[in-house]
Order: structure tokens, then sequence, then C-alpha cells
């Protein structure tokens, strides 16, 4: 149907953001494929157009172009970057981040923690040469983060972040999420969240490792963590290198399977209070599309723990029957990239169930991502996550006689997962 046809009172559906090309002359307009996150968040939006400048180096790079020769000593306040989001006067941002409490949506929070992230990668790597192809740089790995305190939609907030390490090929950067509350001004006091990134190098062209520059502490706080970062990486080095505690010659392994097997060769005598792991998996999958790639054509791993999250907070919510409370993602490991197109499949369980504080149950869920491909036969998995949640006093108080049920494996595979679990070495921050 032509559009002149179309019915007067048709109402136009337009964009809700302004391009960053928009005033530029039709022959140097840039192509969508360097507009990544741009559809789906303001925070990628506004971080894609402070590093846009580097980016469109990637348009104007000969395919010959030579890699970095020299690396460069950098600062961490070289990298350092800060995003506000003025919730108390902007209401539109204000809604796009609030949670049905009145909260700021967790998952969207991690997208733009990784997005901000990648920025400060960019910029502590960049070697300012324009003839000189820039690296491919990529998450790795996310250590804890515990949410210190609930935060709010009505009070502005803060991220803040620098690289604070760097090996090789790569690099860890910290960031700070803070808010403040009742006119305080004390930051430390405000700190609502604490992340630790890890980012690998790789050249563009030939997909190898690649060196970054180094790193140079100017300041004691900054020596601190680079220290700090620097035993983290080692205690990595040794649970790659197998030295970690050998669960199989326990008896714990075996009392875990005992109690999953009188489920299977039992069942009426099971225990109540227990469950089957199996039997807490929800699941959900999605298509991978172009809106949510990143500047390199690859799945923004922030959107893969966006929606990892919000799997893992249905999980916590079915399994508890009251609403949860988030307390802190233990770790994430991205094992292999994502691409626009591929078929995701996340399966989500109740892992294990902690009660040393009575008041306070823990609630430890596991999702997995798994790429998927039905022309080849083929799953791998490509992301972990590992989520801990606990149950809202509100939503408690409201229960009489509530009892968070204690899960069992059915399965060896199982109860090695819970038990390398449990016994994961604490990251100290």
């Amino acid at each position: 149907m032509d559009s002149s046809s179309c019915p007067s009172n048709a109402i136009p559906v337009v964009s809700t953001f302004t391009s960053p090309f928009e005033n530029s002359p039709e022959d140097n307009r840039k192509p969508l494929s360097l507009w990544p996150g741009m559809y789906h968040s303001p925070v990628t939006n506004a971080l894609w157009e402070a590093r846009s400048s580097i980016f469109e180096r990637l348009l104007d790079l000969p395919s010959d172009a030579p890699p970095q020769s020299q690396l460069l000593t950098r600062t961490p306040s070289q990298s350092r970057t800060a995003i506000l989001y003025n919730f108390s006067s902007d209401y539109i941002l204000r809604e796009q981040y609030r949670d049905p409490w009145n909260e700021v949506r967790i998952g969207k929070l991690l997208e733009d923690l990784d997005a901000l992230a990648g920025t400060i990668s960019v910029k502590h790597c960049s070697d300012d040469d324009h003839m000189t192809r820039p690296l491919l740089l990529v998450t790795a790995s996310v250590d804890k983060m515990v949410l210190k305190k609930a935060i709010s939609v009505d009070v502005d907030l803060k991220i803040a972040g620098a690289v604070i390490w760097v090996g090789r090929s790569s690099i860890e950067i910290q960031l700070e999420v803070t808010q403040l509350t009742n006119g305080s001004t004390d930051t430390l006091e405000s700190v609502a969240l604490l992340a630790n990134f890890i980012f690998v190098a790789r050249d563009s062209k030939t997909g190898k490792a690649a060196p970054v520059n180094r790193l140079s502490p100017e300041t004691k706080e900054e020596t601190l963590l680079y220290e700090e970062a620097e035993a983290r990486n080692e205690l990595r080095k040794q649970k790659r290198g197998g030295d970690r505690k050998d669960i199989e010659n326990g008896n714990r392994l075996k009392a875990l399977l005992g109690e999953g097997r009188i489920f299977s060769d039992m069942p009426a005598l099971a225990d109540r209070d227990s469950i089957l792991l199996r039997d807490t998996r929800l699941e959900n999958s999605l298509i991978c599309q172009p809106q949510q790639r990143n500047i390199h054509g690859r799945i923004f791993g922030g959107f893969l723990m966006h929606r990892a999250f919000e799997l893992a907070f249905s999980t916590a919510y079915v399994f508890a029957g009251m609403m949860p409370c988030f307390l802190e993602v233990d770790h994430v490991n991205f094992l292999r990239p994502v691409d626009v197109g591929d078929f995701l499949r996340f399966k989500s369980c109740v892992l294990y169930t902690e009660y040393e504080n009575a008041d306070k149950p823990l609630i430890n869920i596991e999702v997995v991502a798994h790429v998927t491909k039905p022309e080849l036969r083929s799953s791998e998995v490509s992301n972990k996550f590992y989520f801990t949640f606990t149950v809202c006093t509100e939503a408690k108080a409201k229960s009489n006689g509530f009892k968070i049920r204690k899960v069992v494996p059915a399965t060896e595979e199982e109860a090695r997962t819970i038990l390398e679990r449990m016994d994961a070495e604490p990251v100290d921050k």
C-alpha cells in the first residue's frame, strides 16, 4: 500500500533518541554498525557517544593497518570515568530503571556496569595513534559483587571506576556504585555496590592475545588496589593449575548423594523439607538480535548478565514463594563469545541453600547460558552466572512458619557442582 493512502488517523512511530550523526553531512554519516547498545540503554548510548571518536577509527583504517608497536604507561586516573543518573530530576530516566518496588532494576544496573567497564578498558588500551588497529577487548569474568544496601530510584546515582591492575593481556577494572541519602556527603558510607571486571585483549585481526598498556599507580590507595588485584590474579592461576580442594575423597559428596537417592528410591520417605535440585529448574531462550551487539559485533556481555539476573530472580521467587531480595553476584564466567543470530538458552536452578543466619536464609542460584545450533545438533556453554538472594524481611513477616527448603542433588555431577561452589574461595574486596 502506498504511504499516501495511509489513514489520516494513523499514529506515527519515531525513534526516542537522537542519532550522534544527525548533524553530520550525508557523505560522512557512519553506518548503523557503529551504533551498538544505543537501542536499549540510556547509559550505553551516552558511553558510546563519549568514546565514538575512538570507534570511528575502525572505519578509516586500511585492512593492513599495523598493531600497536609501543606500549604506553598510564595511570588509573587517566582511565577513570563516571556516569551520573539524575533520577531526582529526570522522570523518564527514573521510569526506565524503576522496578515494581521502587528500587533500581538490578539487571539493568549490571548491564550498565559492563558497559562502563568496557569504556574504561578502551580508554586505557588506546594508543592515540590513528594509524594502528585498535585492540579487541572482551569481558572475561566478573568477580563477586555485593549489594551493601538497597538502591532507590528516587535519588541520584553515580557509578565511577578505573583500571586498577594490568597483566600482559588482561586488565582489571573496579567500579563503585554510590548513592547519597539524607544529605550525606560521606562517600564511604554511601557505597551501594563494588564490582571488579576482568577484560582480556585480543588482536582484532589475528584473534590472538595482545599486550596492553602498562599501569603506574600514583597514590597509596591505587597501590593497595593493585596489590590486592595481583593477589587475586595469582589465586586464579592456582585454581587453573589444579591447586583445588579434592572433594571426591571426602564424605560430603556421598552424604549429598545419599539424601538425593532417597527421593529416587523411596520417595514416600523423603524429607518433606527438602527438594531435588532438578525440581527447582527454570529455563528461557531467545534469538540474539542486532540491537544487543557491542562494537565488535558480538552480543553485549551486560545484556547477557541482565537476562541471567532476571531468570535467577524468578527462580528464587518461585522457590521461596515470596519476594526474594538480591544480595550478590558471586562470580560470572564468559567462556565463549555469543554472536548475533545465535539461539541462546538460559537454564537456572537453586544450587543450594544456607541457614547460618535464621533471619537471613540464603538462596544460591546458578544460571548457565548455552549457545545452541540446531543445524549442527550442538550446544555449548557460553556463560555461567552465580547469584545469591535472601527473602525480603517484609515478605517473611507476613508468612507464619516460613521455611526455606533444603536442595539435594540426584546425580554426582550436581553434587560436585554444589560442593565446588560452596568451597569457592571468597574474593576479598
